[in-house]
């Protein structure tokens, strides 16, 4: 497996390799929904987290451990999604680290980002491609079913939040073997939204 970060596009959102220029847009996008950060994700990008968490996005990114993506969408960033537990060895990353600003949620924005970076993933010769969703996360775990991974099991206490909270993380996989079916699905939902000029707009 050789991930290299790569501009990916299709009709309803342009996924960016995140870069300086994204970090107002971004901003904005995570600042439209506050209170979602102390309840669901592990670390906060609200407010005055958002500094710091932008640094070590980024320092992470540098050292090759993670790559994020600006989720741009109606000419705009609309949120982020990130490879990370890069694996080459074992041919295994994980998709994870996402956040739509939520006019965006529920459309064609979601299942068109993940059709993109499990695309490129198994493109770039990955065996594997998982997510790791908090138990708590209704949301994300119905999501994640609905394209089409499965669940492979629940790690209970994996993590402790922000917040001091100590979550139990959902595990999910779609195999290479599984890619086709899953991705002719994918792709037949996501045309069933219709033709949409520039991601979105």
């Amino acid at each position: 497996m050789k991930l290299i970060p790569t501009p990916l596009e299709n009709a309803f959102v342009r996924l960016e390799p995140m870069a300086e220029t994204h970090r107002e847009g971004l901003e904005a996008a995570v600042n439209a929904d506050a209170a979602i950060w102390t309840e669901l994700y592990p670390v906060s990008w609200a407010g005055a987290h958002f500094a710091p968490t932008w640094s070590r996005l980024m320092s992470d990114a540098a050292a090759g451990h993670t790559q994020p993506y600006a989720v741009v969408a109606g000419n705009e960033v609309v949120g982020i999604t990130t490879f990370y537990a890069i694996d080459p060895p074992n041919a295994a990353v994980e998709v994870g680290g996402t956040y739509y600003r939520p006019d965006r949620r529920g459309g064609p924005v979601n299942p068109s980002a993940k059709r993109l970076m499990m695309g490129h993933a198994f493109e770039a010769g990955a065996r594997r491609v998982a997510y790791r969703v908090d138990a708590l996360n209704l949301r994300s775990r119905a999501a994640v079913l609905k394209l089409g991974a499965v669940q492979e099991g629940i790690l209970r206490q994996d993590r402790q939040t922000w917040t001091g909270r100590v979550r139990d993380t959902v595990i999910f996989s779609i195999l290479e073997t599984e890619w086709p079916a899953v991705r002719d699905r994918l792709d037949a939902r996501i045309a069933a939204f219709g033709a949409s000029p520039q991601w979105g707009t």
